[in-house]
């Protein structure tokens, strides 16, 4: 072994120590952040608890924030217990059973709605690279359609993918429209930095392409997609969130059963007898949106960490 491969062997491992150092720090704050939050809540409860008929013009607790109980703010010890008691009296499984597949099956929504997006996000970016005016005229039609209420949109879809796609050589199911709805939250974060992102080439290497006599598509593929790769993870992560909240918000507007959206509508209506149950879920939903993140994060890290090791060349 050459002195430059023992250099090029002592720099990755010196990388792979720092990225471990690195995720051992993003580890460690979120649980701080996790435990911060805990006591936020629970001092919270304690002091809007405490507060009398006296205290209630105080500029803060009792007059902007209201005053708690355990019928609002049922206490954490209550709600992690949840976990373990079975939502039904005839049946033993716990409610971390019932979130366990209510979370899977929203979660397949959600990562077919992704792909969805993803792809036609980035042909819409493809298309707007294709010239100025096309760019200018299509943003703001993208915004506008992130400012149309989901939860009016959601049923429409729903009934229009029952009714409309018998043709198919499948039968479409109306978990498949929730996905629809999962692709109308992802695609627009996709789009807007997948066009950004294909716009960072590096001019210089945008000019050697040129003289070349590159076509559009190699120049696409081999240098502008490739530049594009930092921005399309951003907005990864965004849409990977989006696309969670769009099949759970989908769920309930059109009303699907068997994920996370039906479940927190089933303990939303029952708040008063079981309001742990109703927080339980929330949190379930919430380490779902983490996980989809996570997936993201980990093929943002194995793609980049390939690309370091191995740099595109023209």
């Amino acid at each position: 072994m050459t002195s430059r491969d023992e250099a090029a062997q002592a720099i990755r491992k010196l990388e792979r120590a720092a990225a471990v150092r690195r995720s051992a720090r993003r580890v460690l704050v979120f649980f701080v952040f996790i435990v911060v939050l805990a006591l936020t809540y629970t001092g919270y409860k304690a002091f809007g608890q405490a507060i009398g008929d006296a205290q209630t013009d105080w500029p803060v607790i009792g007059k902007v924030l209201p005053r708690t109980d355990n019928l609002t703010m049922p206490p954490l010890r209550d709600i992690v217990a949840e976990f373990a008691r079975p939502p039904q009296r005839n049946s033993s499984k716990p409610l971390a059973a019932f979130i366990l597949e209510a979370g899977l099956f929203t979660f397949r929504e959600a990562v077919l709605g992704f792909v969805f997006g993803l792809v036609f996000g980035l042909g819409i970016a493809i298309v707007m690279l294709r010239s100025r005016w096309l760019e200018s005229g299509m943003s703001p039609y993208l915004v506008a359609s992130q400012t149309v209420p989901l939860v009016a949109i959601a049923p429409i879809i729903v009934i229009w993918g029952s009714n409309n796609l018998g043709w198919l050589p499948f039968e479409w199911k109306t978990w498949m429209s929730v996905s629809i709805i999962a692709a109308y939250l992802t695609f627009f974060p996709v789009a807007m930095n997948g066009i950004k992102g294909l716009q960072s080439a590096d001019p210089a290497a945008m000019e050697l392409m040129r003289s070349y006599a590159a076509t559009r598509r190699q120049t696409l593929i081999r240098l502008q997609l490739p530049a594009s790769v930092p921005y399309l993870f951003a907005a990864f992560k965004i849409a990977a969130t989006a696309a969670i909240v769009g099949a759970i918000v989908g769920e309930i507007s059109g009303g699907v059963s068997g994920g996370l959206g039906r479940l927190i509508l089933d303990f939303a209506s029952r708040y008063t007898t079981g309001p742990s149950r109703l927080y339980a879920t929330v949190v379930g939903a919430a380490v779902l949106g983490i996980v989809a993140v996570g997936f993201v994060v980990l093929v943002e890290y194995i793609v980049l960490s390939k690309r370091k090791e191995e740099p595109l060349s023209l």
